[in-house]
This record gives structure tokens, sequence and C-alpha cells, in this order.
């Protein structure tokens, strides 16, 4: 990992539970992201390991974004410390309604717990976190309410699923929000202005070649651009794939059945695809094992790999 001010730990998790980052001080321990909702046991271990918290109470609890694999694990974590939850003000309205279908939960066949938010995040404004300062900056596209975090001290982004070394969080196709891969550009514009020394993903390492990560990401964004069949094809198979993670196996006999009744799938299939359920469950599944992120195995469909896609 590349080195990071002594105050600040980040516990890399898996493409279910996003990566947690830690923010230690006097004046107030912070973690960002808690991951989603089946994992927050080993979450909350760690958390109170050596290496975090290890005894010391927690300030507050933020979020990058209100997906359940960034958010799943608030519940668990305020139960735990006792800590306030401060969420981008952009999204607050909806995880104060629990608008599942905004968030992305029964919606998507994904879980997390209610919380109460006690504070809101607002795009232009700095916070003080570890005793460095972060510059709250708006990052719409794969959510369209997400923040990123910028250190300008040392450079360091916490890029939450707006920027992965390879990539990015899925997008959804301009048949359902002509708005969302726009504004991806201009999120990747965004920070490509920021000139990041460090980058901090939601998932996978932190990484220092953030000029060949844009350049990747501008190019998935290129091609998405020109084919929105591609966008909605990502989205379907990152959302199963996840959801795969989650189960451990999906019987293959059930999928037609699954993605007629889950309403992510349902809604981008008519809009987007227009595919049978069984063609489409036998696409996404093609797909799957050619990421390398699933394989057939005794008539189920089990993680296999990279499930990143």
């Amino acid at each position: 990992m590349p080195p990071l001010p002594p105050q600040l730990h980040v516990f890399v998790r898996d493409w279910l539970s996003a990566n947690n980052i830690l923010l230690k001080s006097r004046d107030g321990n912070v973690l960002i992201d808690s991951g989603y909702a089946s994992h927050a046991p080993l979450m909350l271990a760690l958390l109170a390991s050596e290496r975090g918290l290890h005894g010391q109470p927690l300030a507050k609890l933020v979020n990058t974004h209100g997906h359940s694999d960034h958010m799943g694990g608030n519940a668990a974590v305020r139960a735990a410390y006792g800590c306030p939850i401060e969420f981008p003000e952009a999204e607050a309205p909806i995880v104060e309604r629990w608008d599942t279908k905004a968030l992305l939960l029964d919606y998507a066949d994904q879980v997390a717990d209610r919380f109460p938010i006690a504070g809101k995040l607002r795009a232009g404004t700095t916070q003080i976190w570890g005793d460095l300062e972060w510059q709250m900056v708006a990052a719409p596209g794969h959510d369209m309410g997400a923040l990123v975090f910028y250190n300008p001290e040392y450079r360091i982004l916490i890029s939450g699923d707006a920027l992965w070394e390879n990539g990015y969080g899925f997008v959804m196709p301009a048949a359902v929000d002509p708005d969302a891969l726009p504004a991806t550009r201009a999120t990747l514009d965004v920070i490509a202005g920021l000139d990041a020394r460090v980058v901090i993903p939601g998932h996978g390492d932190v990484f220092t070649d953030v000029g060949a990560a844009l350049e990747r990401a501008y190019r998935r964004t290129a091609a998405f651009e020109a084919d929105e069949m591609r966008v909605a094809r990502y989205a379907l198979k990152a959302v199963l794939a996840f959801s795969l993670l989650a189960k451990q196996r999906m019987l293959l006999a059930d999928l037609p059945a699954y993605v007629e009744r889950i309403g992510i799938y349902r809604d981008l299939n008519a809009r987007c695809l227009k595919m049978s359920a069984p063609d489409l469950a036998d696409m996404l599944v093609r797909e799957l094992e050619r990421a390398g992120a699933a394989a057939r195995r005794d008539g189920y469909l089990t993680p296999a790999g990279d499930a990143a896609g």
C-alpha cells in the first residue's frame, strides 16, 4: 500500500463490501463507509482491532453514497458505538424516507437496515477528519448524489465508486436516467482536475497511477456512450455479480423467473434490451463467465474470480 498519513487506515474489503476507511484523531475518530449488512460482524471486528479503534470511541460515521455495499453496515456501527451518521446532502432525503427503490435495495435484491441521519455533507464544503482537511466534491454518475473526499495537502482522493483502478461503478442507461452517463464523464473531468497522488477507491487496493486509471475510465465511458445496450448489460451483470457474492450460489433453473421478479432486471430489460427472461438470464450468465466472475457448478451459478466484471 502506498504511504499514507499515520492517522489514516484503510481496511481493503472485497466486491460485496466497500473498503472501510478510518481516520484517527484526538478530536474524534471518523469511519468512512461501513460495507454490506451481512459482512457487518467482520467489519466490526476489524474496527475493534489493534489497527482499528482498539477500545477508543467512534465520533462519527460518514458515507460516500447510499448503496448497500457502502452503507449496509451503518445500523450495526451505530448500535455498537452510538455514533452519529453523516450522509451526502443530495441523498439524505432518500434515506430519511427509506426509498428502497431509489436506494437499490429490494429493487436490486439487496438489503440494509434502516438508520437515522444526524448530519448532511454538502458539496463544496470542507470537513476536518483525522486532523486533515477534506474537500467535499460532488461525484454524480454511478450514484447521482455521491461525494468524493479530497485532501489537498497529501493529494489523497477517497473516491467511493466514482473511480476504481480499473473503471467505476455501473451507470444507469439513458432510457432510465439520461443524466447519468454525462454526469459520469463530468465527474471524471473533476477528478482529473484534482491532481490526486493517491486514490483510495470504494473497492480494490489503494493505487497511485491515477492517470492510467482515469484513461481506462474514459475509455469505458466512450464505449458506453457509443452503445446504450452495453450500459444496460454491464449494469445488470454488475448487479447479478453482487447478488451472487451475497448468496454464494443461485440455482440456474430459477434465474429466468428471478430476472422477471426483481425490478431492476425487469425495468432495464423492458426499456433497453427487450429480451425474453430466459434469454436475458442466459446472456448474463455467459457474460459473467466470460469476465471470470462466475462459474456453473452442479446446476448452480457460483462466484469465481474477480466479480467486478
